[in-house]
C-alpha cells in the first residue's frame, strides 16, 4: 500500500490516505507519484499536486523494514512519514513534525529537531546496589532564562531538580 499525505494551507498535513500500489502504475505499469495524485484527486476533490506520497517506513531520514531494523536505505523517502500536523518543507523534500520547543531547530541530516544543548550523555545514576534512570526532560523556560541550561534531571523518589551543564548533572 502507498500512502499519501493531504496537505492544506502552508504546508500542514491535514490527512493521510493509502492506495493499493496497482493504483500508481502507469502506462508502462510502472508505479508513478502522479498517477496516484491524479487518482487522490478523482476520489477526493482535492487537488492532486496537494498530495504528496511519504514512507510508511521511513523515520528520521532512515527506512526500516517491518521488523523495525534498518533496511534498504535507497526507499527512504522525504525524511518522515507524515502525520497530522506535520509540515511539507517543498525545498528539502522532507516531512517535518510538529516543533517541540521555541529554541530547538531543523537537523535535515537526521530530519528531525534539535535542541540547542546536545542531550545528556549521563542517563543512568546508582542508589545502593541498583542502575537507575534519571528522568530527564526539556525545560524551554529555563533555557530562555539562561541559555547555558535546558535539560532537566529527576532521581526516583527525589524533589531536588537537576541541571545538565554539558558534561555532569548539577543539583539546584
Amino acid at each position: 500500500m502507498a500512502h499519501f499525505a493531504k496537505l492544506g494551507v502552508n504546508g500542514k498535513v491535514i490527512a493521510v490516505h493509502g492506495l493499493d500500489n496497482d493504483q500508481l502504475l502507469n502506462a508502462d505499469n510502472v508505479e508513478d507519484e502522479t498517477v496516484g495524485q491524479q487518482r487522490l484527486q478523482e476520489i477526493h476533490g482535492w487537488p492532486a499536486e496537494m498530495w504528496i506520497k511519504t514512507s510508511y517506513n521511513t523515520r528520521g531520514n532512515k527506512y526500516y523494514d517491518a521488523d523495525g531494523s534498518e533496511g534498504d536505505q535507497s526507499k527512504k523517502l522525504r525524511g518522515n512519514y507524515a502525520g497530522i500536523g506535520y509540515t511539507w518543507d517543498e525545498d528539502n523534500q522532507i516531512f517535518w513534525p510538529p516543533q517541540l520547543h521555541a529554541s530547538w531547530t531543523k537537523n535535515n541530516s537526521i530530519c528531525a529537531w534539535s535542541p540547542p544543548i546536545t542531550y545528556p550523555s549521563e542517563t543512568t545514576y546508582t542508589s545502593g546496589e541498583d542502575t537507575l534512570y534519571w528522568s530527564i526532560g526539556w525545560n524551554e523556560t529555563g533555557y530562555q532564562a539562561d541559555n547555558t541550561k535546558g535539560w532537566e534531571g529527576l532521581k526516583a523518589g527525589s524533589d531536588t531538580i537537576w541541571d545538565w551543564n554539558g558534561s555532569a548533572w548539577v543539583s539546584r
